[in-house]
């Protein structure tokens, strides 16, 4: 059998009652993410949750209790890889350890961290914000994801994000809600285009902002009028008139770029010869797989030059 390269490290970091245990667990019980690799949790404090032994014996996990930082060495981590021999691991971290300290703890080999979440309970937020904001923000200001849970209909979310958005320009942020549902807390006073005006003009570096904040809010823009700059893509299985406005978007490396946009109903089917400046009308519809999405209604559409940069990118809000 071929070794495993890579045994990636999730680290999540929190308070206790943020939330840990249970996205754990959700994490080895979700098909999407668990099918059974060899996985070791290393918990740094005892919370107010436990994991069920018939979840980690199902996710083929183990769970190892540190109770003092003092524990957390790169001799201790060396052990419990050769005695465990994990193929990945989750790091339930104490924010109170100071996430400095792991930068003291030199990981096995093929140990390689490749995402760090931050949990916060929307509850308490504030109070430890102004507290203890120190070992709350800390660990956000190195995280990937940030998710603030048991968020209410009226909670601050907008300027929450605004707080986290600034500790943290790349992270993800996602606020959750008591069912289980996360939105991005994005208002339209958040976005860099004026939603208010009869023409919604798109700059070329806000076309990212538009598809993903489409994508999360396509009711947003039910009816608006947007002027924007992309490449018309005609394609075969579509109705005469009908093409793919969009530009291509480089996602994560050189090997992975797509075409981002949306479907148009134009006056006549075009080339993809060059880029065109359009102005549509914006209407939400069903996609093929029942989701909402938007599509366009072209109003005019102009013959421009290219944007400056070549491809997408995907500023966070």
């Amino acid at each position: 059998m071929r070794e495993q390269t890579v045994i990636p490290v999730y680290m999540l970091t929190g308070f206790i009652e943020s939330g840990k245990t249970t996205m754990i667990t959700s994490m080895l019980t979700d098909e999407n993410f668990s099918a059974g690799q060899r996985t070791l949790i290393i918990c740094c404090e005892e919370g107010i949750e436990e994991y069920e032994p018939d979840v980690l014996a199902k996710a083929n996990a183990m769970v190892v209790q540190l109770d003092d930082a003092s524990e957390l060495t790169s001799l201790r981590v060396k052990q419990l890889n050769n005695e465990y021999s994990p193929e990945r691991v989750i790091i339930e971290f104490n924010n109170f350890w100071g996430l400095e300290m792991m930068a003291r703890v030199k990981m096995p080999p093929r140990w390689e961290l490749v995402q760090i979440i931050t949990l916060a309970d929307a509850t308490t937020f504030a109070n430890y914000m102004t507290n203890m904001r120190k070992q709350l923000t800390d660990p956000m200001k190195a995280a990937d994801l940030i998710l603030i849970n048991r968020c209410g209909p009226d909670f601050p979310k907008s300027s929450w994000r605004k707080q986290l958005r600034a500790l943290n320009p790349a992270a993800t942020i996602l606020f959750e809600n008591p069912d289980g549902s996360t939105e991005d807390g994005v208002t339209e006073e958040d976005l860099p285009y004026d939603m208010k005006a009869d023409i919604i003009d798109v700059t070329d570096d806000q076309f990212g902002v538009l598809y993903l904040d489409a994508m999360e809010h396509p009711g947003r823009y039910d009816g608006k009028v947007l002027r924007m700059t992309g490449q018309p893509y005609p394609e075969d299985d579509f109705p005469g008139g009908y093409y793919f406005f969009g530009r291509y978007a480089m996602t994560c490396c050189a090997n992975d770029i797509a075409k981002c946009g949306w479907v148009c109903r134009g006056k006549e089917t075009p080339d993809e010869k060059g880029f065109i400046r359009l102005t549509a009308k914006a209407q939400t519809v069903q996609s093929q797989d029942g989701q909402p999405t938007i599509m366009l209604q072209e109003i005019s559409a102009e013959k421009t030059r290219a944007p400056k940069e070549k491809y997408v990118t995907f500023a966070n809000l």
